[in-house]
């Protein structure tokens, strides 16, 4: 094994803490259809995997409806929901720690990448990663492995140089097709189980813990 020099960071429950304007995007695009959930926290399920597979897996919607929704959600989303989240605490400094390290940083995550832009450069975070890669806004590119894929042939990197951190089963199985290790947070929306189910190596409780799995790997 070698120093980990490319780390990709999935966004909503890796770096920010979103689940205010996803949710009450889903709640308003589920109401479309007349399915009324007032239980905000019914829906962190949605939180990670690309909304169009949770609009049908998880609600019933058709595929046609589901992209409907995902319409609706947008409209919202764009207008109020993008500005609703916050950094989880630590997260800035072990984002600056680690760059100062001679890493590379990438952000890898199934939001539109427009949307991911916004909030970074909100925080003042959007320089410090070589490269931001997300969805594209006609549907394309939502699966985890085929946007890490983009990350890791746009920059050529090798998967024994790379490692992945993320929140959700689908990031780790994400990273594992594309033959990369993946850290999984405990802060996010995953439970521990699922992340070690689905094959992360490790799992870090906060930002100091996951900072310290990327800078001691040897």
């Amino acid at each position: 094994m070698g120093k980990w020099q490319h780390v990709l960071f999935d966004l909503d429950g890796t770096l920010t803490d979103s689940k205010p304007g996803i949710v009450r995007g889903v709640q308003q695009a589920l109401m479309h259809f007349g399915i009324n959930e007032p239980d905000l926290d019914q829906l962190e399920c949605y939180i990670g995997p690309p909304l169009l597979d949770s609009f049908m897996t998880v609600h019933g919607l058709t595929g046609d409806q589901a992209r409907e929704a995902i319409t609706v959600y947008r409209k919202y989303y764009s207008a109020m929901g993008i500005y609703q989240h916050q950094l989880y605490p630590g997260v800035e400094e072990m984002l600056r720690d680690v760059k100062a390290e001679a890493r590379a940083l990438y952000v890898a995550t199934s939001k539109p990448t427009p949307f991911a832009e916004i909030m970074l450069k909100e925080h003042g975070l959007l320089t410090l990663f070589t490269g931001i890669y997300g969805s594209f806004l006609d549907g394309r590119r939502t699966d985890k492995a085929e946007v890490i894929q983009a990350v890791m042939k746009t920059h050529h990197l090798k998967p024994v140089d790379t490692v992945m951190v993320g929140d959700r089963s689908h990031d780790v199985l994400g990273g594992k097709k594309m033959k990369i290790p993946v850290i999984g947070v405990l802060y996010g929306y995953g439970s521990p189980e699922e992340l070690l189910q689905a094959g992360a190596v490790s799992l870090a409780k906060n930002a100091q813990e996951l900072k310290h799995f990327i800078c001691e790997h040897v």
